[in-house]
């Protein structure tokens, strides 16, 4: 999760994720933890989810607001980082719910790395 964790705040690619890795490494577990626990909670009637929204405009060139991050780093740490439950579970949200993530996957020729 340190890796992962990398990429989103450095644009780095991170190295393979190990128990040891997880265990001296936290707050990327925790944080990553919680970005999952707020974007999938539930809508209010008349407010959609902040987070949620933040999630689906990410990485966006039409969202002058959207955080910028190589799409090439993310993917490989994601394949990277298969073997955890937390990395997988937000690569389901970015592919379900982020067009962009999901245009830039399926346009990849070695899609089976993430497979």
């Amino acid at each position: 999760l340190a890796g992962l964790w990398t990429v989103f705040t450095l644009g780095g690619v991170g190295s393979k994720a190990t128990p040891q890795l997880e265990q001296c490494s936290p707050l990327a577990n925790q944080s990553l933890l919680l970005l999952l626990v707020l974007a999938n909670l539930t809508d209010a009637p008349d407010t959609p989810n902040p987070y949620r929204q933040a999630i689906i405009t990410a990485f966006s060139s039409s969202n002058p607001h959207a955080f910028q991050i190589n799409f090439n780093s993310l993917y490989t740490a994601l394949c990277e980082q298969q073997k955890s439950d937390q990395a997988t579970l937000l690569l389901y949200m970015l592919l379900h719910q982020n067009g962009n993530v999901r245009t830039y996957v399926l346009a990849r020729t070695d899609i089976e790395n993430l497979v």
